[in-house]
C-alpha cells in the first residue's frame, strides 16, 4: 500500500461529526473484544456477525458506514492474532494463553499480553464505500449518516494520477495540530520503483550510535541532532502549565484543553523533526552508494536500559532503518542488515578481538597497530559482513530482498 496524506480544515460541526465517528469505531472495537473475551473460542465469522448485531441494536453504530465498522472488527482480529502468535512463539514478556479469569477479575487486573481496550482512538477507516471524490480530486465527501460531509484536501500530491479502483482505504486521522485524510493506494511493486540511479560503484557500512547519529566506513560522521533533548525544557514547562489547570474529579476547563493541545503540538513537532532528519540521511546514503550495510539492532531490547532509553528513543534508529529500506527499494539499491555481535570489538584490519569498554572511543589494536575511531572501525566490520552476505542471503532491512529485486540481481549475474 502507498499512502497519500492531505490536511483538511473541517468546520466546527464537522469536527464533532468526525470525533463521533472515531468514538463509534472505538466502541465497536471494544465491544467486539469484550465479546471475544466472554466467549473464548469464537472465530472471525462470529465476530463479524456480532458486529451486525451491534448495528441493529445501536442507532449511532448504524449511522457509521458498514465498512468502517468492519475495519474496527479487523483491528480487533489483528490484536487477537498477534496475541496468539506471541503465545505460540513464547515471546518474552507475554503471558501464556491460559483460560480467561472471571469478569470482575479481568476488569481489576488485565493481564500482560492480552489485547487491551482502546481509550484514545484517533482514526476512523473506510473501505471503498462511504466516501466520494470530486471530479477534480481536490475534495472528498463522506456519505454516511454521521454528517461529516464535504472536505477540501490540502496537499501537493495529485490524486488524478491514480484510478479510483486503486484506492482501497480512506482514513480520517486526528493529530494534535488538526485533522488529516489518508488514502491507501494499491500499486504494483514494480511500478512503485523509480528509475534506478546510475551505479555509483560504492558501498558503505554504517554504525549508529549516541555520540554521533552514525559513522560510516569511509570515516565520515553525521552529528546527532537530539531534538527531544533540545525541546525538553519547553516540554517540561508546557507540562507544568497543563498540570496546574487539571481539576481532579471535575470536568476539565477549556484552558486545560488548550494547554494540553500546546503540549501535544510540541511533541508532534519533535517527532516530525526526527523523521525528517532520518529521511534526509537515509536518502543521501542510498543515492550515493549501491550497497548500504548496517547493524540489525534489537532496539526494543536496548531501550530497556533506564540510563540510555531516552537517548536511544531520541536518536530514532528504527525510523532511520525504515526509511533506509524504503529508499533502497525505491531506487533499486541494496540495504543489508548484519548481526551486531563484536562489530565494535573486532579489529577491522587484522580481525583480532580487542576488548573495549563503552567509554573507550578509540580503537587501538595491539596486534597490528591499527588505530581508528571506535565507530569507524565498527562500520568497516559491518561493511565486510554485508559484502560477505549479499551473495548468499539476500537480506535487507526488513528481512529479504523483494522478489522483483532478487530477480533483477540474478538476471544481471546471469547476463554477466
Amino acid at each position: 500500500m502507498f499512502v497519500l496524506e492531505y490536511k483538511v480544515k473541517p468546520k466546527p460541526y464537522q469536527v464533532e461529526a468526525i470525533d463521533e465517528a472515531i468514538r463509534t469505531t472505538q466502541f465497536v472495537r471494544n465491544k467486539v473484544l469484550r465479546y471475544w473475551m466472554d466467549n473464548r473460542g469464537v472465530g472471525k465469522a462470529e465476530l463479524f456477525r456480532y458486529n451486525t448485531r451491534l448495528r441493529k441494536e445501536f442507532k449511532f453504530v448504524e449511522e457509521l458506514n458498514s465498512h468502517a465498522c468492519q475495519t474496527a472488527v479487523e483491528r480487533t482480529l489483528r490484536a487477537i492474532t498477534r496475541f496468539y502468535e506471541n503465545c505460540k512463539n513464547q515471546v518474552k514478556g507475554k503471558k501464556r494463553c491460559d483460560p480467561a479469569p472471571s469478569h470482575g477479575a479481568r476488569e481489576r487486573a488485565p493481564r500482560e499480553g492480552y489485547p487491551q481496550f482502546k481509550r484514545n482512538t484517533r482514526s476512523v477507516e473506510y473501505k471503498v464505500s462511504g466516501w466520494k471524490l470530486s471530479e477534480d480530486r481536490k475534495h472528498i465527501v463522506f456519505t454516511d449518516k454521521k454528517g461529516i460531509g464535504h472536505l477540501r484536501l490540502i496537499g501537493s500530491r495529485d490524486l488524478n494520477y491514480y484510478h479510483p479502483e486503486q484506492i482501497k482505504r480512506v482514513r480520517i486521522l486526528r493529530r494534535a495540530d488538526g485533522y488529516y485524510v489518508q488514502f491507501c493506494i494499491k500499486l504494483d511493486p514494480r511500478l512503485t520503483v523509480s528509475k534506478p540511479l546510475t551505479p555509483s560503484q560504492k558501498s558503505v557500512g554504517i554504525d549508529v550510535g549516541l555520540k554521533y547519529f552514525l559513522a560510516d566506513s569511509q570515516g565520515n560522521v553525521e552529528p546527532i541532532p537530539q531534538y527531544y533533548r533540545k525541546a525538553e525544557k519547553r516540554l517540561k514547562r508546557l507540562n507544568r502549565q497543563k498540570s496546574k489547570k487539571f481539576r481532579k474529579g471535575k470536568p476539565q476547563s477549556r484552558n486545560y484543553q488548550k494547554a494540553r493541545q500546546r503540549y501535544a503540538r510540541q511533541h508532534l513537532r519533535v517527532s516530525r523533526q526526527r523523521e525528517e532528519n532520518a529521511k534526509r540521511v537515509a536518502l543521501r546514503l542510498i543515492q550515493s552508494n549501491d550497497l548500504v550495510a548496517y547493524e540489525d539492532l534489537n532496539v526494543a531490547g536496548l531501550v530497556k536500559n533506564r540510563h540510555l532509553s531516552k537517548s536511544i528513543s531520541d536518536a530514532g534508529w528504527t525510523l532511520f532503518r525504515r526509511w533506509l529500506e524504503y529508499f533502497a527499494d525505491k531506487y533499486g539499491k541494496i540495504a543489508i542488515a548484519v548481526p551486531p555481535h563484536n562489530t565494535s570489538q573486532n579489529c577491522s584490519s587484522c580481525g583480532e578481538k580487542v576488548q573495549k569498554s563503552l567509554s573507550t572511543r578509540t580503537h587501538i589494536c595491539p596486534h597490528c597497530g591499527f588505530v581508528a575511531d571506535r565507530d569507524t572501525n565498527a562500520a568497516i566490520n559491518i561493511l565486510k559482513l554485508g559484502l560477505s552476505r549479499v551473495g548468499r542471503t539476500r537480506i535487507h532491512a526488513s528481512g529479504e530482498i523483494p522478489s522483483w529485486l532478487a530477480g533483477e540481481i540474478l538476471s544481471a549475474n546471469g547476463d554477466s
